[in-house]
């Protein structure tokens, strides 16, 4: 006599493809959102998602980081998210459906999930070992919530189609899905507690000592289509491989610098903001930036004089590279000669444009050297001075092929008319940009098609670290045209036609550009 009332299931039964598959993602949503609730008592960088996507970003080849700067700008970081959580959701997927008669596959790659996380994690140099607990809860509530969600299904196929078993089983996934948009939602909360927005809100205005020149009116000519010769911290371009932007307070912020100094020393954000504040406006580049491309911005700077700061630890002989640190462990190599060379200027800035640093810009302060492309000049949330020789240390990008020294390169854009744009025949307004930081820019030359380069009108000069804006009128017969610049730097070196890419050490070349006139 059988003990059970209703239809059994031979053990070995299969699970349907669809819901076994659903247990798979299921359970991804369970470990990522417990992952990120602990982070949210510890860290937003403990968070296991996010980790393993700075894992993703460090070990990306050089080629493929610039493909994706240049292809998707400033959301390549959003990109790589959200190919991580298709690529995630569809091997969960799998897993499942390699579940359907035993729960082991699924279970194993929830588990390895959980593994990997716990890698990145600890690989992190911005977390103590505290934080693997939030990876660590990811992997046990994954391969609890499987476990737990293909028994109930196991179990509910035994029941009756339409039985009370089956119901509990949708119950349980719809109650997964809550579970995880809620702890998901409490990690985030938690990790805005300890935001830097609040801290930057309280900093109030920073009043320079020493203010730069006003801009003069003709410094731009936006009114005809150029940028604004000062670009709004909104616009102002982001490159670095922060997947999520580091929230540090200033309450908590310090700035170490020790190594080849006499005396090493340890400065609060209270002992720079209480110094005698100097503003500068800079024009600031990056290596990631292609020939016309739109990496290149301009901002009035407040901060102290780096080569005080130096000064004030002593640097020995012997010294040939200044590297600098983030919080979230990126590391950049600036020439000691250059950080210390007052002429030059070079900064740790802690204002923007009439206000505390951005975050996204590295509040609460950053370097800032005119000159030298920012992978070895611009490091944003800096904590850390070492003075060092180059032998030594090694910077994030050297060990990616970058070049060491940096000078950004005599550059200029076009900027109107729009590539492929149609202009009526006649008389034509091109206009654009040009720089030469720390050298200056003497004069723009543009040529239609293969004739003739011909001199552009320049904007004001405001100083030998700032792009300047150029315009020039062209007679343009009806017919499809070639449009090309170039700059000559106040050395007198006149911007290369040689096509070279990013690497090592920037993009050169003329901005070319195509347009019709009819």
């Amino acid at each position: 006599m059988s003990s059970s009332e209703g239809p059994q299931e031979p053990a070995t039964a299969r699970l349907p493809a669809l819901v076994s598959a659903s247990l798979g993602v299921l359970a991804l949503l369970a470990a990522l959102a417990a992952g990120h609730l602990v982070a949210g008592f510890i860290s937003s960088n403990a968070s296991p998602y996010l980790a393993v996507g700075n894992g993703a970003i460090d070990l990306t080849p050089v080629g493929l980081k610039d493909f994706a700067v240049r292809t998707f700008g400033t959301y390549d970081k959003l990109v790589l998210l959200l190919s991580m959580a298709v690529v995630m959701a569809l091997v969960s997927a799998a897993a499942g459906l390699a579940s359907r008669r035993s729960a082991v596959p699924g279970a194993v790659v929830i588990g390895l999930f959980g593994v990997v996380g716990i890698v990145a994690v600890a690989a992190r140099p911005d977390l103590s070992g505290v934080a693997v607990l939030a990876p660590v809860a990811s992997l046990l509530a994954g391969v609890a919530v499987f476990l737990w969600l293909h028994g109930k299904l196991r179990a509910s196929r035994v029941e009756s189609s339409d039985g009370p078993s089956r119901r509990s089983v949708l119950f349980a996934g719809a109650g997964v899905v809550v579970g995880a948009g809620v702890a998901g939602a409490a990690g985030q909360a938690l990790a805005g507690t300890r935001d830097a927005a609040s801290s930057r809100a309280n900093v109030g205005a920073l009043v320079p000592a020493r203010t730069a020149p006003a801009i003069p009116a003709d410094a731009d000519f936006a009114k005809l289509g150029t940028p604004p010769f000062l670009t709004p911290n909104k616009d102002f371009y982001r490159v670095d491989t922060a997947l999520s932007v580091p929230q540090l307070r200033t309450e908590d912020w310090s700035l170490r610098v020790h190594g080849m100094v006499e005396d090493e020393r340890t400065f609060s954000y209270a002992d720079i903001r209480d110094r005698p504040l100097v503003e500068r406006t800079i024009t600031m580049t990056c290596v990631s930036n292609e020939v016309g491309g739109p990496y290149v911005s301009t901002a009035n700077f407040v901060g102290v004089d780096l080569a005080d700061l130096l000064t004030e630890a002593g640097v020995r002989p012997g010294a040939e590279q200044l590297f600098s640190t983030s919080v979230d462990g990126w590391t950049a190599g600036t020439p000691v000669a250059a950080a210390l060379d007052r002429g030059r200027g070079a900064m740790l800035a802690i204002g923007m444009n009439g206000e505390p640093l951005p975050v996204e810009h590295g509040f609460p302060a950053r370097l800032v050297v005119p000159g030298l492309y920012g992978y070895v000049s611009a490091t944003k949330w800096v904590v850390d001075l070492e003075i060092t020789t180059w032998a030594a240390r090694r910077a994030y990008w050297l060990d990616r092929n970058w070049a060491e020294q940096a000078p950004i390169k005599t550059q200029s854009r076009i900027d109107f008319p729009k590539g492929f744009e149609t202009v009526p025949a006649g008389k034509v307004r091109l206009g654009g940009i040009a720089w030469a930081q720390h050298t200056g820019i003497d004069r723009v030359e543009v040529r239609l098609d293969r004739g003739p380069w011909q001199e552009a009108m320049l904007s004001k000069e405001v100083n030998l670290d700032t792009w300047r804006m150029w315009w020039h009128e062209l007679e343009v017969p009806q017919g499809t045209h070639q449009v090309f610049c170039r700059a000559v730097d106040k050395t007198g070196y006149v911007q290369t036609e040689d096509r070279a890419g990013t690497v090592p050490d920037g993009a050169t070349g003329w901005h070319t550009l195509s347009f019709s006139a009819k």
